[in-house]
């Protein structure tokens, strides 16, 4: 009876989402140039260290496909290509499995994208598959460029390129974006405010604490009317920095609400599938809706966390200061509050979000230092606050604030500034005491 029920909801729902989505297709038709990056992200990126340059660029798939001959993109392959400049003294491995544990071998990608074509055409790929792979050995002094072939994402992904040799490794990171595919931050301000930066006052340490003490609880809706989920995170870094760590984590960037997207949101929905890239609804700070939006998916729709970041007006030691609020998905319930006629519904301990994405951080070594700032107010188990659509939730009041590395930090060298001290999301959610100690 339940799954009778469920799948009548789910059909009323794409019923309704057919009717709408018309409306919706304007937004589709206004694709950027491939040129808009919204931050300081250019098609071809470079970073040297230790004496070797690494240099890394994805082409989009029509451009793959022109160049190796078959719809590699298809067929779930973004072949990556790197050069590496090697004018250290030692020899190094490049590790293939830090970009893409999932990675084809020459021949697997020929075997894959090429399963159509005739027999010569199939031989001519593996050929130029393996011509245009990067080796794997970096002799000191030499210059090799080709590419890699990693499983296809889409939007943009996480470019980790480590090379290995006897008692030095050298890590670059890059945060590769590609634009033009119907993303959430390709229709929102950040480009513009991301070149206003320099405008914007640069504050000390102590300055930024009181700043990100008293931005407002909660993001808003469109009319800045209501309160909706906490404002809970705050991160000072470059935007260049900020998608690397976070893309490097897991997270993923959001599609726009479009007449596609919310098809195939309502298919996964309806098929209990994933949908990584899925979009999410707009709220608004400094009276825009989000900068960019970004998630970690689970296997199914109705369960991922997500997070939505706003730049902030004001810098910290010349950098970046994003602002923004974190929550966990746990269901899908209807409401018309939503141009889609549904919204998830949020996990209330809206802190193990917030502990959720200072462990991913942590994990992935992205953070040189934290800590935890009042200013959202405390909600409790007995007296908890409401979002925007009636959704309960809890809180010790904290916001957590992160500083990102470019450099790759181990766990134990990670610093907690420690001006207060955050609760045990678990023992907050069973009501015990939640108290925080106040910091000045």
């Amino acid at each position: 009876m339940r799954e009778t029920c469920r799948l009548r909801w789910l059909q009323s729902v794409t019923a309704a989402l057919v009717l709408i989505a018309p409306g919706l297709a304007w937004a589709a038709k206004a694709e950027p140039s491939e040129g808009l990056l919204p931050v300081n992200l250019p098609r071809t990126q470079t970073q040297s260290r230790d004496g070797v340059t690494v240099s890394v660029s994805i082409p989009p798939g029509a451009v793959a496909a022109q160049k190796f001959g078959a719809p590699l993109a298809e067929h779930g392959i973004q072949p990556v290509w790197i050069r590496i400049e090697n004018d250290s003294d030692f020899d190094y491995w490049l590790m293939n499995i830090a970009l893409d544990p999932d990675y084809y071998s020459a021949d697997e990608a020929a075997l894959v994208a090429g399963a159509k074509l005739s027999k010569e055409a199939r031989e001519a790929l593996r050929t130029t598959l393996r011509a245009q792979a990067i080796p794997r050995f970096q002799r000191r002094h030499g210059t090799v460029e080709g590419f890699v072939y990693a499983s296809y994402l889409r939007g943009g992904r996480f470019v980790d390129v480590l090379l290995s040799g006897p008692g030095h490794t050298p890590r670059f990171r890059f945060a590769v974006l590609l634009p033009t595919q119907g993303f959430d931050y390709e229709r929102s301000e950040l480009r513009a405010q991301y070149q206003r930066l320099e405008e914007f006052p640069d504050v000390n340490l102590e300055e930024l604490r009181v700043r990100i003490r008293e931005l407002p609880c909660c993001v808003t809706n469109a009319e800045a009317k209501g309160e909706g989920d906490p404002l809970n995170v705050a991160i000072a870094g470059t935007g260049e920095d900020m998608l690397a760590a976070l893309i490097s984590s897991g997270w993923t960037l959001t599609e726009a609400i479009t007449a596609e997207s919310v098809r195939k949101m309502v298919g996964a929905a309806i098929a209990e599938k994933s949908y990584i890239t899925a979009p999410v609804s707009s709220l608004y700070l400094f009276g825009r809706k989000q900068d960019v939006a970004l998630q970690r998916g689970r296997s199914t729709i109705n369960q991922r966390n997500h997070m939505r970041l706003w730049l902030a007006p004001f810098r910290y030691n010349g950098q970046a200061v994003w602002v923004g609020q974190v929550s966990r998905d746990i269901g899908v319930k209807m409401t018309k509050k939503s141009p889609t006629l549904t919204t998830h519904v949020i996990d209330p301990v809206v802190d193990e979000s917030r502990e959720y994405l200072l462990q991913s951080l942590v994990f992935h070594e992205s953070i040189s230092q934290f800590v935890f700032v009042r200013g959202v107010g405390e909600a409790r188990v007995d007296d908890p606050r409401h979002n925007l659509v009636g959704d309960p939730y809890i809180t010790d009041g904290n916001r957590l604030l992160l500083f990102l590395s470019r450099d790759p930090v181990p766990l134990e060298k990670v610093v907690n500034l420690d001006w207060n001290e955050s609760t045990d999301a678990v023992r907050e959610g069973r009501g015990e005491d939640a108290k925080v100690p106040q910091g000045p």
